[in-house]
């Protein structure tokens, strides 16, 4: 199978993400469904933060265990060490401290002297800051999805790269799968307050969220760096983090705790239900 025929595959694998972002147009759904749908994304999210979180790890602990057992560099041990920590306090303290940053940025210009409307405010802001807060939400989402895929790009793209096609393959397929939930992850906030985003906003998530699974699988043939990898992985284990949170407090003001709590065991289940392909693999 030749690179090109490869990196196809990846591009494939990013964009069945598009298949789950159609629910965020959904309309006039009940408040019972609303919470629902926030909260099988909530367990999507929550499954994804642990897959990110097991992988980012990895390179940590074998480096210590090769500085303990092999004569290792203890250096190596705390340089992936600190580039995790470090990585996942920006993707997450990032989104928190623009997020303050902007409801700062309302709150003194609605309510100051000489105080604008919101719409105002918005018309003068930067594009994100334009955004109503469920669309910063699905942004900031995509966001974190987008550093995850381009790291599961990266192992697409090494697979190839070292003779494993068979191996890259069911990565593609396994990844596939798992970006259709993730589609539906990146909406639900807008499904959860009923604001039906346009076609146009959508393709755009997509992008973000799909499209770094086919840059992955171009850079992890041309060039695979382990350090590149832990640090992308960090970087969406602290944004899905941030989101995570977001999210809990929609569902809270959303109420419906038990069909909340069903639906994120449900999210949760098929995160890891998709993830089977993976583990057939032997990945």
């Amino acid at each position: 199978m030749s690179s090109w025929e490869i990196v196809l595959l990846g591009a494939i694998a990013g964009f069945t993400i598009y298949l789950g972002l159609p629910v965020g147009r959904l309309q006039n759904v009940s408040g019972a469904v609303r919470a629902g749908l926030n909260a099988v994304a909530v367990g999507i999210l929550i499954f994804l933060l642990w897959d990110v979180l097991s992988a980012g790890i990895d390179p940590v602990e074998t480096s210590l265990l090769d500085a303990r057992n092999h004569g290792g560099s203890w250096l190596r041990f705390a340089g992936f060490a600190a580039l995790l920590t470090v990585c996942v306090a920006i993707g997450l303290m990032t989104l928190v401290h623009y997020d303050m940053w902007l409801r700062r940025r309302r709150a003194a210009g609605v309510d100051g002297p000489g105080a604008a409307s919101t719409a105002t405010l918005r018309s003068h802001a930067g594009p994100i800051a334009r955004l109503s807060e469920p669309k910063r939400l699905a942004l900031f989402i995509a966001l974190g999805i987008g550093f995850h895929n381009f790291s599961e790009g990266l192992a697409i793209g090494q697979s190839a790269a070292s003779g494993e096609i068979s191996l890259a393959l069911l990565l593609i397929i396994g990844f596939g799968l798992h970006n259709a939930t993730e589609g539906f992850g990146i909406v639900a906030p807008l499904a959860a307050e009923n604001e039906r985003p346009s076609w146009a906003f959508l393709g755009v998530m997509g992008l973000i969220g799909g499209g770094p699974t086919f840059l992955g699988t171009i850079v992890g043939q041309a060039w695979v760096n382990e350090w590149l990898f832990t640090a992308f992985l960090g970087l969406a284990a602290g944004s899905i983090l941030y989101v995570v949170i977001e999210l809990l407090a929609v569902g809270r003001k959303l109420g419906y705790v038990e069909i909340a709590t069903w639906c994120i065991l449900l999210g949760l289940f098929l995160g890891f239900a998709t993830d089977m392909v993976l583990v057939a693999a032997g990945t």
